[in-house]
């Protein structure tokens, strides 16, 4: 299986594209689905990498797809901003598909 990039930068396409993945660069919520569908229907990429910003963007469709289906599955990698959230998005997918939690979560405020 291979892996696949949709990203919403060049910068991270082309980091990608030096370590073997290939991808596509897309900016709107259309061109993003447009694109997973195209790699779905290929039957050739096990992961789908999407970055933060179009994740989140996409984030229904996405969530929608990985519950009916075994593969691909989407898995958010940071951009250059890094991520959009402070949990990786497959930690909470695995978490509300398996209900098995993969660490503790951080209390905010330190108080005793």
């Amino acid at each position: 299986m291979r892996m696949f990039l949709i990203s919403d930068n060049t910068d991270t396409l082309i980091g990608m594209k030096l370590s073997g993945v290939e991808g596509v660069v897309v900016h709107t919520r259309e061109e993003t689905i447009e694109q997973a569908k195209k790699a779905i229907e290929s039957d050739e990429f096990g992961v789908i990498l999407v970055t933060s910003k179009l994740k989140q963007m996409c984030n229904d469709y996405f969530t929608k797809y990985m519950e009916k289906h075994a593969r691909p599955l989407f898995l958010e990698i940071p951009d250059r901003h890094g991520y959009s959230r402070p949990n990786s998005s497959i930690s909470d997918f695995i978490e509300k598909s398996i209900g098995l939690k993969l660490g503790a979560k951080k209390e905010k405020g330190g108080g005793k």
